[in-house]
């Protein structure tokens, strides 16, 4: 209970930290969503000033800073200034894809690399090993955005096998089966490229540790008294191979909103991700800073949840802490 309060304690302070550096740092960057009006001619200075007004920006940055904290802590994060609807309502509409596409890639990876990564780390130096390694290596080094055009142009454009982009398909029929399995189709290529973008990483660091335990004396103790195969898994490789994972797990809760930008920009899959990166091109400040607290708070319940798991699987770690 102790450990509880003290990490609500700090999730709280850090959010209000983050909540300061963050607006701050939109608001000294240059230009304004207001720039386009400003340089108008059929625009009056009376206008430009009746809307700065009408959005709070014509206080003080510190004003501007209390009255929009003030809302946030009641979860009202203002008012979209390129759509003119209230912000959470934006981003309600479109957090539940951006969710879903994130949760699916988020399980494909830790499938994968904790099954290779293993896998290749108990039959270290074969064939099969240095194969793991190569594709793991190929994963971490191709940026997301070069597979995703190649991908579109081979198999959309070319062979005509998944669509070029967006979620559905014009004459599906909303709510039946084949509207689901449409948008399932419609989502592969930018699933497949999450999923091959973020294993390679992970699969080597799994691969890592598991080396680590198997080279440690206790598993050796444990060979000479007989004990080989699934037994030696479950009771001594698992274990010590959680702690790091639930950590790594927990710090990817964040990737769930923020994970997407340049795939849905890609594909046309209106988003979080789109959502905020139409948001930072126009300035949208309220937009931005909704999103970037959704994020920062993800990132910290993911530590906050790790650490809690890590207090349960390791009483060492909860005295430490």
């Amino acid at each position: 209970m102790h450990l509880l309060l003290r990490k609500i304690l700090y999730v709280v302070l850090m959010l209000c930290i983050i909540s300061l550096l963050s607006f701050g740092a939109i608001h000294l960057a240059p230009n304004s969503f207001f720039a386009s009006g400003e340089l108008n001619p059929n625009i009056t200075p009376e206008a430009m000033e009746q809307l700065k007004r009408v959005y709070g920006l014509d206080k003080s940055l510190w004003m501007q800073f209390f009255s929009w904290f003030g809302a946030i802590i009641q979860l009202d994060f203002g008012i979209s200034f390129a759509s003119g609807k209230a912000v959470r309502d934006e981003i309600l509409s479109r957090i539940s894809l951006t969710l879903w596409m994130n949760v699916i890639s988020m399980v494909l990876v830790f499938v994968f690399s904790l099954y290779f990564g293993i896998k290749a780390a108990l039959s270290q130096n074969s064939v099969y090993d240095k194969g793991v390694k190569q594709f793991a290596l190929l994963s971490y080094a191709m940026p997301s955005f070069y597979l995703s055009l190649i991908l579109v142009i081979l198999l959309a454009v070319k062979w005509n096998i998944f669509p070029i982009s967006g979620l559905h398909s014009n004459d599906v029929a909303v709510g039946t089966f084949r509207y689901y399995a449409d948008m399932a189709w419609h989502l592969s290529l930018p699933i497949f490229v999450m999923v091959f973008g973020g294993v390679g990483s992970l699969m080597l660091y799994v691969r890592s540790l598991t080396l680590n335990i198997l080279k440690s004396d206790y598993i050796f103790f444990a060979k000479s008294r007989g004990i080989e195969g699934r037994e030696l898994f479950q009771t001594y490789i698992l274990p010590n191979l959680s702690p790091p994972i639930v950590t790594i797990l927990g710090l990817s809760l964040p990737g769930l909103i923020g994970g997407s930008v340049i795939l849905e920009s890609i594909f046309a899959i209106n988003g979080m991700g789109l959502l905020f990166y139409q948001s930072a091109l126009s300035r949208d400040y309220p937009v931005i800073m909704g999103i970037l607290i959704i994020s920062s708070f993800l990132t910290l319940l993911g530590n906050m949840i790790a650490d809690i798991i890590l207090a349960k699987l390791n009483p060492h770690f909860k005295r430490r802490n």
